[in-house]
């Protein structure tokens, strides 16, 4: 799958991956494709809390080695 844009937030603690998230997903049109990139272990519940909370869709979780990687599209 594509994405239009890439967050790496490897080695930041929560809540920090989830709000640099919501900064770099505002700059995309809707139904742009956010790539978030995380080793915070308390991604895997955040992501898709925050994902919920803002009406965006979780399209993928996956692991990479120690990474976690997220697809979010955003709403509308």
């Amino acid at each position: 799958m594509t994405w239009d844009a890439e967050l790496d937030a490897i080695g930041l603690l929560c809540p920090l991956p989830v709000l640099k998230a919501r900064k770099r997903i505002s700059s995309l049109p809707p139904g742009g494709v956010l790539r978030l990139l995380a080793t915070d272990p308390a991604a895997h519940v955040d992501v898709p809390h925050y994902c919920a909370e803002a009406g965006h869709t979780l399209l993928e979780t996956a692991e990479e080695g120690e990474t976690l990687v997220f697809l979010i599209r955003k709403k509308g």
